[in-house]
């Protein structure tokens, strides 16, 4: 916080400093000045409008990370710190290159002192790095949002912080981070080479935003069709424009985001139809209500399989609250054993609320015969941890003892066939991802010692 006050201080200064010496730059803060170039400079404004826009680009970097600040405090720093600081500098830039045009190859450091200069790179590093946290941790907490709402695979995700839920750190993803940025800097070479790749990105997201916003506004807050649509329309004009300008640069570089956009949307939908796809050909187990009924028929079950029923509690983790877990059939069919107590444990993320209060965090319903079946819901910005909903489910009733329970976990192995479903090439990216996704044993924080594995084979 410090760095990022002193830093966006001495921009002000700069700027102001400069303004001092040519204060008919102020003009550039009338609209009409930059709708009057645009409609007057035909391909040639056009062409410069991309090149403005580079300085709004780091603007999505104050609400990536709002899930750990609020809205409120980002509000602020940008009203009455952020932009008005900005906006003194990019005028002083101005007026600096008015007054001196040899100054246009790098006016930002040639607004400093001589003596300035290297403090100033110092200082323009550490807030680089500072900003770029942001960005890390937002990146984080969406890449979250999608493993809960099934677009995702499964990936480790290690909470930072006992008093902020919300602090979180994804290894996998900062490794691919870190590649992806090495990989951008070795191919694009230089900052003005990436700037076309920057400004499509932006653009795009910017107008992404508006549309979201028309959904959420409509649905969430109940405006009107043309309510929304004149909001939207008045932002999504400006953005529209912005867009078709840097859109002159695909060839140049802005083709990188729309290539990278384009396959991280491509893997999230091969996940989330290749897990529906998967759902739909793994065989239809016995309807829980029967399989209880059977063990209910005076010993019948007990006396055809010979079962021993095992002390303690098994609880299996379940798609299908209402099947009984191909888990279970196995436990029975090759070992015989059917536990005194047992939990059909399924986990719920409801997509239309970030967290869960704690009072609705479990749902438990007794199956008679010594099963029970349980709900866990969790918001889409939290991680299920399955010792939270046994602690909670034994404050609702359940006997349960953590040294005398054990978990079992469902393992698909996919098979890649010929059959009807997604396309061939679509099949083998969705085993590719399965088997490189997180264990759920792992991703659910069980306990190692207590967890069996049972693992079938599904062709899709």
């Amino acid at each position: 916080g410090g760095v990022m006050l002193v830093w966006f201080s001495i921009l002000a200064v700069l700027g102001v400093t400069h303004i001092m010496h040519n204060p008919a730059v102020l003009k550039a803060l009338n609209p009409l000045e930059g709708f009057y170039f645009l409609t007057h400079h035909g391909k040639a404004g056009l062409v410069i409008m991309g090149s403005v826009f580079l300085v709004v680009t780091g603007g999505e970097a104050l609400y990536a990370d709002m899930g750990h600040f609020g809205r409120k405090p980002i509000a602020r720093a940008w009203t009455f710190l952020v932009c008005p600081a900005l906006i003194l500098n990019y005028l002083g830039q101005g007026a600096l290159v008015l007054a001196d045009p040899s100054a246009r190859g790098n006016p930002f450091f040639s607004m400093a002192p001589g003596w300035a200069l290297y403090p100033l790179v110092a200082l323009a590093t550490a807030a680089t790095v500072i900003a770029s946290q942001a960005l890390i941790s937002g990146a984080f907490s969406l890449t979250m949002q999608g493993i809960q709402m099934g677009y995702i695979p499964r990936m480790e995700i290690r909470h930072t912080s006992q008093d902020e839920h919300g602090q979180i750190y994804i290894p996998k993803l900062n490794i691919i981070l870190a590649i992806g940025c090495a990989a951008l800097v070795l191919g694009f070479q230089s900052s003005s080479a990436l700037a076309s790749a920057y400004g499509i990105a932006v653009t795009l997201t910017m107008l992404a935003t508006t549309a979201i916003f028309f959904f959420a506004a409509r649905q969430l807050w109940g405006w009107s069709p043309l309510k929304a649509g004149l909001v939207c329309l008045l932002f999504g004009s400006i953005e529209a424009t912005f867009f078709a300008a840097n859109s002159l640069k695909i060839l140049h570089g802005g083709w990188f985001p729309l290539a990278a956009g384009a396959a991280i949307f491509t893997v999230m939908m091969t996940w989330k139809d290749g897990r529906n796809l998967l759902r739909e050909r793994l065989p239809p187990g016995m309807p829980l209500d029967d399989f209880i009924a059977s063990i209910s028929m005076a010993g019948t079950l007990e006396e055809q399989h010979k079962l021993h029923r095992s002390q303690g509690t098994a609880v299996f983790l379940v798609g299908n609250p209402n099947g009984t877990p191909n888990a279970l059939i196995k436990n029975i069919k090759h070992n015989q054993i059917l536990h005194r107590q047992n939990i059909l444990l399924t986990i719920v993320t409801d997509s239309g609320r970030p967290y869960v209060p704690p009072e609705e965090r479990v749902e438990v319903s007794d199956r008679t015969e010594g099963f029970f079946r349980v709900i866990a819901s969790f918001g889409f910005m939290e991680n299920p941890n399955i010792n939270e909903v046994i602690r909670a489910a034994g404050e609702k009733g359940l006997d349960i003892h953590r040294d005398k329970t054990t978990f079992f976990v469902g393992k698909e192995r996919i098979m890649v066939t010929a059959r009807a479903g997604m396309a061939i090439w679509r099949e083998h990216l969705f085993a590719f991802l399965s088997k490189n996704a997180e264990n759920a044993a792992d991703f659910f924080q069980l306990p190692p010692d207590r967890v069996y594995e049972v693992s079938q084979v599904v062709e899709i």
